[in-house]
């Protein structure tokens, strides 16, 4: 990416495999959370929704912030929107 790089994600701990949207990015958007840290949007996403830094598989661990917020309800590829379409909550 270059030196010109527009920050548009937060990631807060190195275990996050989801990052949250500063703004709304559009299919086959660069998604950055650092200088170095970019992936390219899968689909349009809204505005503090989150985006998958990896893929991520049916029943795996979401982490956000440094905490689980729920595990995948379906496989979830690199790049995709997680929200409650893909997202199950935790039970307990």
């Amino acid at each position: 990416m270059s030196s010109e790089v527009k920050i548009n994600a937060v990631r807060i701990d190195g275990q996050d495999n989801v990052v949250t949207l500063l703004n709304e990015v559009g299919d086959h958007e660069p998604v950055a959370w650092d200088q170095e840290g970019y992936l390219v949007a899968r689909e349009p996403i809204p505005e503090g929704h989150k985006v998958a830094l990896h893929d991520i598989g049916e029943g795996e661990v979401v982490r956000k912030y440094g905490h689980s917020i729920g595990t995948a309800a379906r496989d979830i590829a690199r790049g995709d929107h997680v929200h409650t379409h893909n997202l199950a909550p935790e039970e307990g």
